[in-house]
C-alpha cells in the first residue's frame, strides 16, 4: 500500500473516459480538502471517486496473494513468508497502518463537510460510497491489527484522539456495520450504474461486503473468541463490546444478504469453458480487451466481479511486476495440488480416477478444471506437462507452475501485455465467493445444508470446474462432510485472492496448526524424478526430502520447501504488531499480546 502523493481524478477509474486530458491533477490533496472545497455536489462526486485507488491494488501483491500461506510453495523473499513462520517482530513503521489512517482522514473530511451541506439529497450516493470506503479501510485494520483507534472525524494536531487508547475490535466492527447500512441504503443497484461508471460501488457490493464482515466476525467469535484481544490495560485493545450472542444474528444476516445478491440479475458466474478449452478459471483473472484471450472476450462479458479495483491500459495500468511475480512466487504447494477433486467428485484418496504420481502428467488427469487453469505453464496454458517438462533443479522449481493472474502468453513475442502494463481488474468480492459465504453461513447456523441449498451455491461453482454436484446422499455414501467441502472450495476457488487463505485459517482458529506444518513440493519417491539426475538435482535444494502422507493416503518422500522446524506460527500471530513509532507517540496505545 503506497502513499497517494497526488490526487487522482475520477476519470482515471474509467468512470469518465472523456476526462482523458485531465488524467492526473498535480494539485496537492491539502489544497482541495480545506474549508473552501466541498461547496458543490460535484465536489462530493469528485471526492468520493478519489478514494477508489485506496482500495487494495496490484501493488499490494504480497498481502493480496497469500504469499507464505500453506498453499503457496515458495521459500523466501516476502514479509508474508516471515509472518507465516511466526518470525514477525514489531516494526518501527508500518505503511499499512499509517497510510490507512491518512486515507481515513480524507474520508472523514468529506463526511464532515456533507453534514453541513445544504443540498443533502443531491449527494446521498456520494456520501454512501464514502461510508463504504470508510468501512473498507476499518475492516482492513481490524483484520490486520484487531482493535484500533476509531476516528470518525478529521483531526487537527492538537486533537485529543491522537493520544487516546485503542477501541476494541467489536467497537470498530459496530461502526463498520453502521457505515455499511448507510452505504446499502444510499448506493444504486448495479443495474442502474451506467457503463461509464462500472467499478463504482453498487448496493449489491455493499451487501456482499457486509456479508463478508459479518461472516468473518461471527466465525472469529465462534472459533477464536477473545483470545487475541489482550486485556486493554497492559496489552491489546481489550474486549469491550464482545457479545457472543451476536454470532447467530450475524450468520442469519449473512444468509439474507448473500441470497439477495444471488437473486440479482446483474451478476453471473463467468463461464466460457466451451470456447476456452475449460480454462475459464484462468482467463477470468487476466481479462482485458478482446486480445487478452483466444475467444476474443473483453471485460464487458464479466458479470462475476461485484466489488473490484478498476484498471485500464490507458488510464491505470498495474505499474508493478504482476505477471513476473505470479510466475515465480505463487507456485502451489503439495497440499494445494492434492486438494483438487477428481472428475467423479471424490478426493484423490477415494477416487478410482486418480492416476497417481509416477509420471508428471498422471496427477493432472481426470481432475478439477481449475488445476489445469491455474497450474499449467503459462506459455502452453492448459497443456498437461509431460515427462521432462518439469525440472527439479533448484530455485523455485518445486514441481508445478502458476498461471493464475498472469497475462496471456506473457514472456513471449505474442504476449498480450508486457510486465507492469497489465490492466486487468483486481477482484475483491465476486459472485463465486458470495455463493461460498452463503453456504458457509448456513453450515455454521445449522450444521448442514439441504440439497437445494447446495444446488444454489457450491454446486454452481463445482459445475464450472467440471465436477458433479454433491448432495447429502453423495456425502454420506462417500463418508464426506459439507464443512470440509466448503473449506476445500474456498481454498481452491479463492486461491491467491485477497489474502483469503490467511483470513480463513485465522477466523476458523486453525492457523497455528495449518501454518505450523511443513510445506512440501513434488513427490519424489516412486516417480520419474527418483534417482534421475536429468530431472532432479537434490543438492540444489536447501532441505533434504522428507517422507509424509500425501493426498492419496500413501507415505511418500517429497521435496521440502519449508520444514516444520522453521514454521512457528502461534495464536499471538493472528494479529500483526502495531508500529512502535505510533506507540512511542501515544502512551495509551498498547501493543498486541505476544510482541
Amino acid at each position: 500500500m503506497k502513499k497517494i502523493i497526488y490526487t487522482i481524478l475520477p476519470c482515471i477509474m474509467v468512470f469518465f473516459t472523456s476526462c482523458e486530458d485531465e488524467f492526473i491533477d498535480l494539485t496537492p490533496p491539502s489544497s482541495i480538502t480545506d474549508d473552501v472545497y466541498y461547496t458543490e455536489a460535484d465536489h462530493f462526486l469528485t471526492g468520493s471517486n478519489r478514494f477508489y485507488p485506496y482500495l487494495m491494488g496490484w501493488d499490494d501483491q504480497p498481502i493480496f496473494s497469500d504469499h507464505g500461506s500453506d498453499l503457496v510453495g515458495y521459500e523466501e523473499g516476502s514479509d508474508m513468508q516471515e509472518y507465516a513462520r511466526g518470525e514477525i517482530i514489531a516494526p518501527v513503521d508500518d505503511d499499512y497502518y499509517t497510510d490507512t489512517y491518512e486515507y481515513l482522514r480524507d474520508i472523514n473530511l468529506l463526511l464532515e463537510r456533507a453534514e453541513d451541506y445544504d443540498g443533502e439529497e443531491s449527494i446521498v450516493e456520494y456520501v454512501a460510497a464514502t461510508k463504504m470506503h470508510r468501512a473498507w479501510q476499518y475492516f482492513f485494520l481490524v483484520q490486520r491489527f484487531g482493535g484500533v483507534p476509531l476516528i470518525t472525524h478529521s483531526l487537527d494536531v492538537d486533537s485529543e484522539e491522537l493520544y487516546g487508547p485503542r477501541n476494541s475490535r467489536y467497537e470498530v466492527v459496530a461502526q463498520i456495520l453502521a457505515d455499511l447500512d448507510d452505504a446499502i441504503a444510499g448506493l444504486p443497484y448495479e443495474a442502474n450504474i451506467g457503463s461509464e461508471d462500472k467499478g463504482k460501488f453498487s448496493k449489491e457490493a455493499a451487501m456482499a461486503f457486509k456479508a463478508e464482515v459479518l461472516l468473518h466476525e461471527a466465525t472469529w467469535m465462534k472459533y477464536v473468541g477473545t483470545t487475541t484481544d489482550g486485556d486493554g490495560i497492559s496489552n491489546g485493545a481489550g474486549s469491550a463490546g464482545y457479545d457472543a450472542s451476536n454470532i447467530t444474528p450475524y450468520l442469519e444476516e449473512v444468509v439474507s444478504l448473500t441470497k439477495s445478491v444471488m437473486n440479482s440479475s446483474s451478476f453471473e458466474l463467468w463461464n466460457y469453458n466451451d470456447v476456452l478449452d475449460d480454462l475459464s478459471s484462468n482467463f477470468l483473472f487476466n481479462l482485458e480487451d478482446s486480445g487478452s484471450n483466444p475467444a476474443g472476450l473483453d471485460k464487458s462479458t464479466n458479470k462475476e466481479f461485484i466489488l473490484y479495483g478498476k484498471y485500464d491500459f490507458t488510464y491505470r495500468q498495474a505499474g508493478t511486476l504482476v505477471s513476473h511475480v505470479y510466475e515465480g512466487r505463487l507456485k502451489p504447494s503439495r497440499k494445494m495440488i492434492d486438494l483438487f477433486l477428481c472428475t467423479d467428485g471424490l478426493p484423490i484418496d477415494q477416487s478410482t480416477e486418480f492416476k497417481g504420481y509416477t509420471n508428471t502428467p498422471d496427477e493432472f488427469e481426470n481432475r478439477d478444471f481449475r488445476m489445469r487453469a491455474y497450474f499449467t505453464y503459462h506459455q502452453t496454458l492448459g497443456e498437461i506437462p509431460q515427462n521432462g517438462d518439469v525440472l527439479l533443479n533448484g530455485g523455485t522449481n518445486y514441481g508445478y507452475f502458476n498461471s493464475k493472474f498472469m497475462s496471456w502468453n506473457w514472456g513471449t513475442t505474442d504476449a498480450y501485455r508486457a510486465t507492469k502494463t497489465e490492466s486487468y481488474d483486481i477482484p475483491l468480492i465476486r459472485l463465486a465467493e458470495v455463493y461460498l459465504m452463503y453456504a458457509e453461513a448456513l453450515y455454521e447456523l445449522n450444521g448442514s445444508l439441504t440439497d437445494t441449498e447446495m444446488d444454489e451455491s457450491i454446486n454452481l461453482i463445482k459445475a464450472r470446474a467440471g465436477l458433479p454436484p454433491i448432495s447429502n446422499a453423495f456425502l454420506a455414501e462417500h463418508n464426506m462432510d459439507i464443512q470440509t467441502e466448503i473449506r476445500r472450495e474456498r481454498a481452491i476457488e479463492l486461491y491467491a485472492e485477497g489474502a483469503s487463505r490467511f483470513a480463513d485459517l485465522k477466523r476458523w482458529g486453525i492457523a497455528e496448526d495449518e501454518l505450523g506444518e511443513a510445506v512440501y513440493g513434488a513427490v519424489i519417491e516412486g516417480t520419474i524424478y527418483e534417482d534421475n539426475d536429468a530431472l532432479y538435482s537434490p543438492e540444489s535444494y536447501n532441505y533434504t526430502p522428507e517422507t509424509t502422507v500425501v493426498g492419496n493416503g500413501e507415505s511418500r518422500e517429497c521435496l521440502v520447501i519449508q520444514p516444520a522446524s522453521i514454521r512457528n506460527f502461534s495464536r499471538s500471530n493472528y494479529l500483526f504488531p502495531l508500529p512502535t513509532s505510533q506507540i512511542n507517540l501515544n502512551n495509551n496505545l498498547l501493543q498486541n499480546p505476544g510482541y
